[in-house]
């Protein structure tokens, strides 16, 4: 309101505003009151999944991208895929089925077949965990830039590898056929057997992405970490020989025979050379293991990687 002065100038009093109905709140009652929610707010966990099911189509045309630009830069290409873990099996039939004396009384016929199963076996989750690592730390621009549930990333990866072993498995079934070893019914067993350790490799993958995402120095570690995985789980020799051969206590030698590495490359293995088992001893419940490996892994990895969600890509 105005009133006109004694010198005929104006002077300008401000009236009494009306009170605001939300005078006196919160900012967090502000928002909960029209609605309103933090950008880039973990959802629920079945939310999560549901849109996880919704990018689905992203996923695998992510993976696919990646394993045709792995090899984009070498004139051999994608013929990497497989040259390169033939090439350290190659180097492992040398030092441990030549110098060493590490096949456990297997002949070529059985030995080549076995190391070859247990090399593509073993890089299929160690390139999982290595990628997984990298998932965000690597992939910053894309987290920053584009609002997706982070989980698509670790689970595309894990993908991408689950299709360089299947490309692998051409040249392993070349392999077994040439040292004698023809299809049988056991050969389907591979199915549920690389379902289970794709579920495994899926959660660790999940675990080393949330962990690499605030650590980059992990992935220079890991490598290490693996290769220690390696050597432990049998890759290139029977691993119930070598324990019984240096006289490992019972609670050693369930252990190492029981971790998830030796586990799936054991049911592969049995699956798909003939007479394994005369070299290579099954630990007990090996399918009960399989199992529980790959669902506690898978669910832990998820739900943990999930509870980080709204933390990637920030700081």
């Amino acid at each position: 309101m105005s009133e006109t002065t004694h010198d005929g100038g104006v002077a300008v009093t401000a009236s009494p505003s009306t009170p605001s109905p939300d005078d006196g709140l919160s900012l967090a009652e502000l928002a909960a009151k029209y609605g309103l929610t933090v950008s880039g707010a973990r959802p629920g966990l079945f939310e999560y999944v549901h849109q996880l099911w919704g990018r689905r189509h992203f996923i695998l045309a992510f993976s696919q991208a990646k394993l045709t630009a792995q090899y984009s830069q070498a004139k051999l290409g994608q013929l990497w895929q497989v040259a390169t873990p033939l090439l350290n099996a190659a180097v492992y039939f040398f030092i441990f089925g030549l110098l060493l004396g590490g096949r456990g009384g297997m002949g070529n016929d059985v030995y080549i077949p076995f190391l070859v199963t247990g090399v593509f076996v073993f890089t299929f989750t160690q390139s999982s965990v290595m990628a997984g690592v990298r998932a965000i730390s690597g992939n910053l621009g894309l987290v920053r830039a584009l609002h997706f549930p982070r989980a698509s990333l670790p689970i595309s990866f894990s993908l991408q590898q689950l299709q360089q072993l299947l490309f692998s498995m051409i040249v392993l079934v070349v392999v077994l056929l040439g040292f004698g070893h023809f299809p049988a019914w056991s050969w389907l067993l591979v199915v549920p057997a690389l379902a289970l350790q794709f579920l495994f490799n899926v959660g660790l993958a999940m675990i080393m992405a949330r962990m690499g995402s605030k650590t980059p120095d992990l992935a220079q570690l890991m490598p290490f970490v693996l290769r220690t995985w390696m050597y432990a789980s049998g890759v290139m020799f029977p691993l119930s020989h070598m324990l019984e051969k240096a006289s490992a206590p019972s609670w050693v030698a369930d252990a190492l025979l029981a971790n998830p590495a030796a586990v799936y490359m054991d049911l592969m293995r049995y699956a798909l050379i003939d007479d394994i088992g005369k070299y290579q001893e099954l630990p007990p419940h090996v399918w009960a293991l399989a199992l529980g490996w790959a669902v506690v892994t898978g669910v832990v990895g998820f739900v943990y990687f999930w509870k980080a969600e709204e933390r990637y890509g920030r700081g």
